[in-house]
């Protein structure tokens, strides 16, 4: 069965300790070597998930949960590696992602295998899969070839650029956007100023978080903030509601991935930094 995660009340949010948030939104331990680990969220009916393969191949299997005959009878998913090179096996198809690449699969795909090229150097593979109408191909994108935003400056420590995945402007997609963010050497803010998108959830998932460093993932409405503390390879499910930002001790990346009423990228409403509480 596949852990879930429901829907919580912004009223209700605002009584919650530390370990309350950490259960309700932090999705730690899906990344484990030789498991394919999926979190269902009521949030658009995400699933957040990650395959870590090393020294088998491993596959997407079919959730009870889903009522389904298969994973993406009615789902699409995007995958991006964060690791070592690997392939992703659709349908028998072989499609190689080496680091940073992102590879959309469409609804009506029976079968998914992942494995790495190289146990020392495992590949690890995020997935977000969300529900879906109509069948788009099956398409690879690599890094080199995602549209790139440069944004941000040294002088607030949030230079950043942007890279564009799943979007209207590149892979087609039902509802799935998806991208990362790599935060230039010396650089510790991300999506700063803060923004919410009541039409869509978000989620984050952190990677190439140096060891023993940590990021402070901030959330809550925009007048009441809280913080995650996140380690590396652990994601953060924002609701419509909430922002969605973070500082780290040291520099990293992050993959983000919104579902909901649009694929509309710049649909967001900010936040000026001085109204922040």
């Amino acid at each position: 069965m596949l852990k879930s995660i429901h829907s919580v009340h912004p009223d209700d949010f605002k009584t919650y300790q530390t370990a309350t948030i950490r259960e309700r939104f932090l999705l730690d331990g899906v990344v484990k070597p030789d498991q394919v680990n999926c979190v269902y969220t009521h949030y658009d009916r995400m699933i957040v998930g990650a395959a870590n393969p090393v020294d088998r191949q491993l596959e997407l299997e079919n959730y009870p949960n889903l009522k389904a005959d298969y994973f993406l009878q009615r789902r699409e998913i995007g995958i991006i590696n964060v690791a070592g090179s690997g392939q992703v096996i659709v349908d028998g198809e072989v499609y190689p992602l080496n680091k940073l690449d992102c590879l959309y699969i469409g609804k009506g795909v029976k079968s998914i295998k992942f494995s790495s090229d190289d146990a020392n150097d495992a590949a690890v593979f995020y997935l977000l899969s969300c529900p879906a109408h109509t069948a788009y191909p099956t398409t690879l994108l690599t890094h080199a070839q995602a549209i790139k935003v440069n944004a941000g400056d040294a002088s607030t420590a949030n230079r950043r650029t942007i890279n564009k995945y799943i979007h209207t402007e590149g892979i087609q997609s039902c509802q799935l956007v998806m991208g990362l963010t790599v935060l230039a050497g010396g650089s510790v803010w991300n999506t700063m100023p803060a923004h919410v998108h009541d039409r869509r959830m978000e989620a984050y998932f952190y990677f190439d978080v140096p060891d023993g460093q940590r990021v402070f993932h901030y959330m809550g409405e925009g007048n009441e903030t809280r913080h995650i503390v996140v380690a590396n390879h652990e994601a953060v499910v924002s609701p419509p509601w909430s922002i969605h930002s973070g500082s780290g001790t040291a520099s990293y990346s992050f993959i983000w991935g919104m579902a909901g009423e649009n694929l509309d990228y710049t649909d967001m409403d900010i936040l000026n930094i001085t109204d922040l509480k």
